[in-house]
């Protein structure tokens, strides 16, 4: 079995039970392992099984369901709304002398002319094509589903509107059925919820801004290099290994190195930080960043879908088209709500035409039930909402994978931080060197730096980087072995050597070494032991600075109310003297590389925990927490096992990862109350229910289907325009 994943763009939906009906269709297949829609994204994301199925068939799966599928993802194709604005220009056209002429005579605006027959046939003629050509999407979407055997929005508006329409009719025909007509309810209901379908797109459209952004990043071309011939290509035709020049102000094509020039380069798109990054030969540059000042020289490295950017587009991409838990109640109740209210309407037509006698009344609140109700306000609710925060957070340097991430993220009460790379600059340097033997600093840093050849830990590149400033000639190590949490080992010149933590040699440490490991401690500073086979030969002791701003994110998070702890496998002296300088209170200290997920499970114990950490040693906690958080400057290990991602490698990402995700969480909540609340009263407010209370203003005592249509249509704009404020809204 080949697992596959794909996202497929849709079109075609009104209301949330078309995603379900999707959802239904694709995960019936026998080799279709999950298929997900998201509504306000129309996006669905499916796993299935490459070997037994092609994404054609997945396509043709989803088109003979009735909707339409495409590969192309591209968010900037705004072509829906305007496939809709001709039949709502014609809807307008119709609509609006016959809503004029109708309300004019019913008033007495106009005279005795107006009520007569042909008047009838008039507004019969104006209402026609509003009912069969702008309403004609209604009609088709309602049969699709019907043969789908579910019943989605068009099917309430399609009955509403016809009902209204085909009683005048008859009126018309037959007069002895009634002495009014109701062709200017049904016109309006059609143009007036065709309105909010266009400015629902439109706005839904919006929440799209972020990842739009993104893809606006994206180079058309790059200036090649053949020598010192310059050559404008496309920037596929860019593959690793070319060199490539970028002039003040251009866009850098594809990630890669540079080689020649000097530079400050906007780097905001992706960390968020508005600060320039100077760059010079050696320097990394990434696709998407702009070019400020002089002329840079690169040689590219990672070109097409392997950028960065590349990379956060897709995952942005597959971020706002998940689902987040919370979504489940919705989807339950849009399962049944559409069934639901046509029940609700039919019993409202029988018990007022049972109850009062009179065919018309009982016949309005139908039409009004079928109307006011709206699944789209609580299909919305959620992934508007989703998206816009998830956007948000893209433009501040911080991806969520999933939805799930977000709404756990806004439960975190506890943080937990690995001190190397995340608190601290992860990129220690070598300040003390103390001989206890006879042998010179140059001679034990020597053999220090030539047994750390075969590790890629930071300390151990900070002796091997000490020793190529000194100068100094390494010795060839045999039999290297890495004990992890604790050091390094191997032979120089037939000798075995060790080097590591102190406590590795603790049967060995004396009272003078323990007094100057103290004091190096105390200070903040990391010692690490060298020994042969008989003695400790010297003490090393190394400076890993905190981050200029660990202690102001520390602070933000303490006001957020999160508790705050730090882990290290260092000293608890060390550990002590870097948590006093940032901020943290809570230590856990001496930690081993595989105890650290332990830590994690302790900890969540008493509340949800998040943990931010950077590298690979730190995976297993980032996986363990109900958050992981990955520094964007770790190993992608560390990356593929978070849920989160600061991509800047700044600490002050997180304090404003956990806010967008706590107003994220309030803005779903606002929309679903809004959404329920809005059909609990409306529905009973359009079945006649204040008909009972005399004080209740008429308007409410009469709902009319056309003010019914006016709700209807703004309830889910105000839903999406509500998740929309949280690009506005400002960060604590």
């Amino acid at each position: 079995m080949t697992s596959s994943e794909i996202q497929l763009a849709l079109s075609g939906m009104s209301c949330t039970n078309c995603a379900q009906t999707i959802e239904k269709g694709l995960n019936a297949m026998d080799a279709v392992e999950s298929a997900q829609v998201n509504f306000a994204s129309e996006i669905v994301t499916i796993h299935f099984d490459g070997e037994q199925l092609s994404v054609e068939d997945l396509i043709d799966t989803i088109e003979s369901l009735g909707f339409h599928a495409s590969r192309d993802l591209d968010p900037a194709d705004q072509t829906a709304p305007l496939k809709e604005k001709t039949p709502f220009i014609i809807g307008v056209a119709f609509t609006l002398p016959l809503f004029v002429l109708s309300m004019a005579r019913d008033f007495a605006v106009i005279g005795s002319w107006s009520h007569t027959s042909w008047m009838n046939w008039l507004f019969l003629l104006l209402a026609t094509p509003v009912q069969f050509y702008t309403g004609a999407g209604f009609y088709t979407g309602a049969w699709r589903s019907l043969q789908n055997r579910s019943a989605n929005m068009d099917v309430l508006v399609a009955m509403g509107s016809t009902i209204a329409y085909l009683y005048s009719v008859i009126v018309l025909l037959f007069p002895a059925a009634g002495d009014h007509v109701y062709f200017e309810t049904s016109a309006v209901i059609i143009t007036l919820i065709k309105l909010g379908k266009l400015l629902e797109a439109r706005t839904k459209g919006k929440t799209g801004a972020a990842i739009r952004k993104l893809m606006d990043l994206r180079p058309k071309t790059a200036v090649r290099l053949s020598g010192d011939t310059e050559e404008e290509v496309e920037i596929k035709a860019v593959i690793s290994g070319d060199r490539l020049r970028i002039y003040p102000g251009q866009t850098i094509p594809v990630d890669g190195r540079v080689v020649a020039g000097q530079s400050a380069v906007d780097e905001s798109m992706l960390s968020g930080e508005a600060l320039p990054v100077d760059k010079q030969p050696d320097d990394s540059v990434t696709a998407g960043t702009i070019n400020q000042h002089g002329m840079l020289e690169m040689v590219a490295e990672k070109v097409g879908k392997d950028t960065v950017l590349a990379q956060i587009i897709q995952l942005v991409q597959d971020a706002q088209g998940s689902k987040a838990p919370i979504q489940a109640l919705a989807d339950r109740v849009a399962a049944i709500f559409v069934p639901s209210v046509l029940i609700i309407a039919v019993t409202v037509f029988i018990l007022w035409w049972s109850i009062g006698g009179e065919f018309v009344p009982a016949m309005v609140r139908l039409i009004a039930v079928l109307i006011i109700a709206c699944p789209c306000a609580l299909g919305l609710a959620t992934p508007t909402a989703l998206m816009a925060g998830i956007g948000k957070a893209s433009e501040q340097g911080i991806l969520f994978k999933n939805g799930t991430a977000i709404e756990t993220t806004a439960t975190i009460r506890q943080i937990i931080f690995d001190k190397t790379g995340t608190i601290t600059a992860g990129k220690p340097a070598l300040t003390d060197i103390l001989p206890l033997t006879q042998q010179s600093s140059e001679e034990i840093l020597r053999l220090a730096a030539s047994i750390e050849q075969g590790s890629e830990h930071p300390l151990g590149q900070a002796l091997i980087q000490k020793a190529k400033e000194q100068q100094l000639e390494l010795i060839a190590v045999d039999n290297f072995a890495a004990r992890s949490g604790w050091g390094v080992e191997g032979n120089l010149l037939g000798n075995h050597y060790q080097l590591g933590k102190p406590d590795w040699f603790k049967e060995r440490l004396n009272e003078d070494v323990r007094q100057q490991l103290s004091m190096l401690q105390r200070a903040g500073k990391t010692a690490m032991l060298l020994t042969d086979d008989r003695q400790i030969i010297g003490i090393f002791a190394l400076s890993d600075p905190i981050k200029p701003d660990s202690a102001t994110a520390i602070r933000q998070l303490k006001k957020q109310g999160l508790a705050v702890t730090m882990l290290t496998g260092d000293h608890h002296d060390t550990a002590r003297a870097i948590a006093s300088e940032s901020g943290i209170d809570d230590i856990v200290a001496e930690v081993l590389p595989a105890d650290k997920a332990s830590v994690v499970v302790e900890k969540q114990r008493h509340t949800p925990v998040a943990m931010v950490g950077d590298g690979i040693n730190d995976a297993p906690a980032l996986a363990q927490a109900d958050i992981g958080m990955a520094m964007g400057s770790g190993t992608d290990i560390a990356m593929e096992s978070a849920d989160v991602i600061l991509v800047s490698g700044s600490l002050s990402r997180a304090p404003i990862a956990i806010e967008i995700s706590r107003q994220t969480m309030a803005t779903i909540r606002q929309n679903l109350f809004w959404a329920f609340i809005y059909n609990v009263a409306l529905i009973p407010t359009a079945a006649g229910v204040f008909i009972l209370f005399p004080g209740v203003p008429d308007i409410l005592r009469h709902f009319h289907p056309m003010l019914a249509a006016v709700a209807m249509s703004l309830s889910s704009v105000t839903v999406v325009s509500n998740s929309l404020r949280l690009y506005h809204k400002r960060l604590k």
